[in-house]
Parts: structure tokens; C-alpha cells; sequence
């Protein structure tokens, strides 16, 4: 179940990314952003324990 969910995704992946480029590449920016987002509240918190 769990590799037919990963196919999934990487089929999806794949046909996003030929029919509308300019949209999956502003997925993937927000998506950075929202982990860098969260990386830096995390060293935050740490920083702030010391």
C-alpha cells in the first residue's frame, strides 16, 4: 500500500511538472520556504534555552 501511494505521488509529481512548470516550481518554493520558516523558529527556541 505504502509504494503504491509513493507511485502515486511521483506520477502526480511528474504531470504537474509537465502541464503547469511554472506552478510546481512555486509549490516547491513555498514548500522551502515553509521548512526554512520552520528551521529557524527551532534554532530560535534552542538558542533561547542556552
Amino acid at each position: 500500500m505504502r509504494r503504491l501511494l509513493i507511485l502515486i505521488a511521483v506520477a502526480l509529481g511528474i504531470f504537474l511538472v509537465i502541464t503547469a512548470p511554472s506552478a510546481a516550481a512555486n509549490s516547491v518554493s513555498n514548500v522551502g520556504n515553509i521548512l526554512y520558516d520552520a528551521a529557524q523558529s527551532v534554532s530560535t527556541f534552542v538558542t533561547s534555552l542556552i
